[in-house]
């Protein structure tokens, strides 16, 4: 157990993967998250307390969080703080880097639409709520982050999350979304 926003730098750069039901793996590069920490913060789902949705958020590091937006997008979230304090980091871009023709399969989308969203990551990851409460740090799991020998040497921009504009100060201006840039070229499609 680490702190939100330190297991949220530490994201960056490294890659979420996905083992595919044939063996096969789905992976990109993490290049933005954002972070929603504790019952205090107004901006986080626990801010009102633990409900049906949120209880997974009160889980241990590494249980997935996956909840439904706007009825039809799902969102991919980790928690990282110890159990029953509830505070995770929502994936919100990867830059794909293997199983890009699965990735595509399931968003019938270009390389470069495939995972620059949250949403996208889901669709694109096969993930939903069959997935929610997942354990990705359990030595069988098919979903877990890895080191990304491309990602190192970034520099991490820490601006204010996106779409909460309706939060109340000052948890509307907190710089919790974190994010860098992977340079481009073809070594990296593996």
């Amino acid at each position: 157990m680490r702190p939100t926003l330190t297991v949220a730098r530490e994201c960056l750069g490294n890659k979420l993967v996905r083992i595919e039901s044939d063996g096969r793996r789905t992976s990109g590069t993490i290049t933005e998250v954002e972070c929603y920490i504790g019952e205090i913060d107004l901006a986080c789902h626990a801010s009102v307390g633990i409900t049906e949705r949120t209880k997974t958020l009160y889980d241990g590091p590494g249980t997935l969080y996956i909840y439904l937006i706007y009825g039809m997008h799902w969102m991919l979230n980790l928690v990282t703080e110890s159990k029953g304090f509830p505070a995770a980091i929502l994936i919100r871009s990867l830059f794909p880097r293997t199983g890009i023709n699965v990735m595509q399969e399931r968003r019938n989308k270009s390389v470069s639409d495939l995972t620059n969203g949250p949403a996208k990551i889901a669709q694109a990851f096969g993930i939903n709520n069959t997935w929610n409460g997942y354990n990705t740090c359990a030595p069988d799991s098919k979903l877990f982050i890895e080191h990304d020998q491309f990602g190192g040497n970034m520099e991490t921009v820490y601006k204010p999350r996106k779409g909460i504009h309706n939060i109340p100060e000052p948890w509307c201006s907190m710089p919790w979304n974190l994010s860098t840039q992977i340079k481009s070229s073809k070594e990296v499609y593996i």
